[in-house]
């Protein structure tokens, strides 16, 4: 039976876990067929094809040890027991799926099994149906994530898929370096370089604390409830924007969401310029080649400028703030500080897990999170991919979090939110592709 050891960041992602925080990310792809596809039809071959990826076929295999636990194939493995079916009140909508996948998403996964689930939600209008994908966070990061849901569409499924890598063998490792003299001062000169980044990353964290503001709508006690909406916006009209004024496109979305949360926070009697909003935008460390599974994140912290009536000040600014993120690099900065736990021992996890997770709100106030998706025509037993909705986990104590991805002409956002601390997310909805035509006007 192949097991490797779980990497520290994977196993800080699974102590951070709580049942009002799940710790699973979440897509919402939905298809068009162009002939009536059987749900039987669609579930057999998900299940298929999810069995043949091997990193689905693990689980977590816990130790009597404090701090260790491996990733261990399950011997009677059956990926149908991970793939359900739900139908919406027939002809269903945007608004009708979202409602289901609010509910979906807000149950934990069963930490005791393979951390996935495939939803199978029909009965939406014009024979259209959805998938929802919920992988565990220690299971992969976004882009991991995208790369294992690929497997499941037509023309991919018998690609092969990244096994979990290898297991350390520490003892053999340092052998291996005291025989290799110059090999082992490398190792101790990278030792040395990490464990100053550590402390830089520590630092900068200890620097960037910051008084939570009283009253602010985007703090709130971890509740299981859940709202979720599916917000698509006009690729075209971001890139009209980016190409009058520059940045990059998730600048431009960033400055969106900026604009949306200054309406969002007028409409609900908080003055925009008394709410300070720090963001965090994760920031992937994959590299081109061969992968793995674990996570490989670090992120940005960009104070998003809600204070700022004018529309292009604060695209400007945002565009300011995460050239010196770039500039900076993944590795340092208070927003590195997943690098930082992957450097933790495991057993530490354990013991400031419930403490990292309650000081989030200390560093930043939402996830921002961008989801590379490749841009080629998908399908699912010949239904054409026209959506796809990534859905961020939503941290202790915070109330909103926002995943975006491109795909096929349209910007998809996936909102979820606190259902106690925000009742009115469709107005932080609609505040959406107000705020993209205010800059949108403004070339």
């Amino acid at each position: 039976m192949t097991t490797t050891t779980i990497s520290a960041l994977d196993w800080a992602f699974l102590c951070l876990e709580q049942d009002t925080a799940p710790m699973h990310l979440g897509a919402v792809a939905v298809f068009r067929p162009r002939r009536l596809v059987h749900r039987e039809e669609l579930l057999s071959r998900l299940a298929e094809r999810a069995a043949r990826i091997p990193r689905l076929r693990q689980r977590i295999e816990w130790s009597w040890l404090p701090g260790q636990a491996r990733w261990a194939e399950v011997a009677d493995f059956d990926a149908a027991r991970h793939v359900h079916s739900h139908q919406v009140v027939s002809p269903g909508g945007r608004e009708e799926l979202a409602a289901l996948v609010a509910e979906l998403v807000a149950d934990p996964l069963d930490l005791r099994r393979p951390l996935w689930e495939l939803h199978l939600i029909t009965g939406l209008d014009g024979d259209r149906f959805a998938i929802l994908v919920k992988f565990h966070h220690a299971l992969a990061d976004g882009r991991g994530a995208v790369e294992i849901g690929m497997r499941l569409l037509d023309g991919l499924a018998g690609e092969p898929t990244p096994d979990l890598p290898a297991p350390r063998r520490p003892l053999a490792d340092a052998l291996d370096l005291v025989r290799r003299p110059q090999q082992l001062f490398d190792a101790v000169r990278g030792m040395l370089a990490t464990s100053g980044e550590s402390l830089g990353i520590a630092s900068s964290m200890v620097r960037n604390f910051r008084v939570p503001v009283p009253g602010s709508p985007l703090r709130a006690p971890s509740s299981p409830a859940r709202r979720v909406a599916l917000v698509p916006l006009e690729l075209a009209q971001l890139r009209r924007i980016r190409a009058r004024h520059g940045g990059t496109t998730n600048d431009v979305v960033l400055a969106v969401v900026s604009g949306a949360l200054r309406r969002w926070l007028d409409n609900r009697g908080h003055p925009a310029e008394d709410v300070p909003v720090r963001a965090l935008v994760p920031v992937s460390r994959r590299r081109p080649g061969p992968r793995t599974g674990n996570n490989q994140l670090s992120g940005y912290l960009c104070d998003l400028p809600v204070g700022e009536p004018d529309p292009v000040a604060r695209l400007r600014t945002i565009r300011a703030e995460m050239g010196r993120n770039k500039s900076t690099g993944p590795l340092r900065g208070p927003g590195a500080f997943p690098v930082l736990a992957e450097r933790m021992p495991p057993i530490l996890h354990q013991v400031a897990a419930p403490l990292a997770g309650h000081s989030a709100a200390l560093l930043f106030d939402l996830v921002v999170t961008n989801v590379p998706l490749p841009d080629f025509p998908a399908r699912l037993a010949g239904a054409e991919l026209t959506e796809l909705y990534p859905v961020a986990p939503l941290a202790p104590g915070q109330a909103l979090g926002i995943a975006v991805s491109q795909y096929r002409g349209a910007v998809h956002v996936g909102l979820q939110a606190n259902r106690t601390a925000v009742p009115d997310l469709e107005k932080f909805c609609e505040a959406l592709p107000l705020a993209a035509a205010e800059l949108d006007d403004r070339v």
